[in-house]
């Protein structure tokens, strides 16, 4: 098993890449030497330069290798770490493992001193950056061939477009794809269109999100066209529903902070998603209102009593109780967004 090193800092905008190392990490920690290592996490107010600083100080029981973990340092500012935590990053306790996680977007970044710091303490620093949809293809076939795979330029662009633009749903897919091969086989095995459409998966999530989009930015076209090409598929419309309430929940959310009188750079900034995709989140929602989102939610919450039947009470249902799911859904995507 791989030793730890006594710092770690890991940034950049692909938030789900920055995620899995950190529960990589994690799960490293606590495999350790069976009973596992002390891991402790850091967050919100205790999260700042000085905070880890003291926890770097403070006494511990524990035995074995002690894993802090410490979310959210993109917003640290320069200043602070070099008052605060340069010098204890610099002398760090033994058998001590600082785990530093930043989730960067636009302005919010790791501050240079931070990179230093974990530098000079014999730290490791790894950038997870998202690559541009444009360079995708060729992504996946740098990935492809790592995997021992021979993935062509027809191959790479059909993958991309059946299972999205998210890089980990591409992965997946193609160690999905390497594990189906023989172990014994020496010469990376070839991987055409036909093999990518008869078993990556669709990417069945992205694009109930873009059905729910769509539906914030009141389109009313496209989230029916979205619709339609997700129940083809054979999605279920209970699970679509979700999706879209819990995507107007969201941008509900953000309206109210909106109204709240906070900046869209601070709004964006708090959301869990890629840079261009929470820009282009908030420009929806700023484009709305509260009402209009609540009356959203309220459709969406009588679509899912009308598709299982209407309301306990007879006379307490709608005629739209007795209508088609299909026509049920396709009307309250109109209410919403036409």
């Amino acid at each position: 098993m791989p030793d730890l090193r006594p710092a770690y800092l890991i940034h950049g905008d692909d938030h789900g890449a920055v995620a899995e190392r950190r529960a990589g990490l994690r799960a490293l920690s606590e495999s350790r030497e069976g009973g596992g290592a002390s891991v402790e996490l850091l967050e919100g107010e205790a999260a700042t330069p000085a905070g880890v600083a003291d926890a770097l100080a403070a006494m511990t029981l524990a035995i074995g290798r002690r894993v802090i973990i410490v979310e959210g340092v993109e917003r640290w500012r320069e200043d602070d770490v070099k008052k605060h935590l340069a010098a204890a990053v610099a002398q760090m306790p033994p058998d001590t493992t600082l785990a530093l996680f930043a989730r960067e977007e636009a302005r919010a970044k790791a501050p240079a001193a931070l990179h230093d710091a974990v530098k000079r303490a014999g730290g490791q620093i790894v950038a997870q950056m998202t690559v541009k949809p444009w360079e995708l293809a060729k992504w996946a076939r740098e990935q492809a061939a790592r995997l021992g795979l021979s993935l062509d330029a027809a191959a790479a662009k059909a993958l991309v477009a059946q299972v999205g633009e998210r890089q980990q749903r591409l992965l997946r897919e193609l160690e999905k794809l390497a594990l189906e091969g023989d172990p014994a086989e020496v010469a990376p095995r070839r991987i055409g269109v036909q093999d990518i459409e008869g078993r990556a998966a669709h990417s069945t999530e992205w694009r109930a999100y873009a059905l729910a989009d769509a539906l914030v930015g009141q389109d009313a076209r496209e989230a029916t066209l979205s619709y339609l090409r997700l129940r083809q598929q054979g999605e279920r419309l209970s699970g679509l529903t979700y999706l879209m309430a819990q995507r107007l929940r969201d941008a509900l959310a953000v309206a109210l902070r909106l109204q709240a009188g906070e900046s869209v750079a601070e709004v964006r900034r708090g959301l869990r998603m890629p840079p261009r995709a929470a820009e282009r989140f908030v420009a929806d929602v700023a484009r709305s209102d509260v009402e209009r989102l609540r009356a959203a939610l309220a459709a969406l919450a009588d679509l899912e009593l009308d598709t299982r039947g209407g309301a306990p009470l007879a006379s307490s249902r709608t005629a739209l109780a007795a209508m088609g799911e299909d026509t049920l859904a396709l009307r309250a995507i109109e209410a919403i967004a036409g």
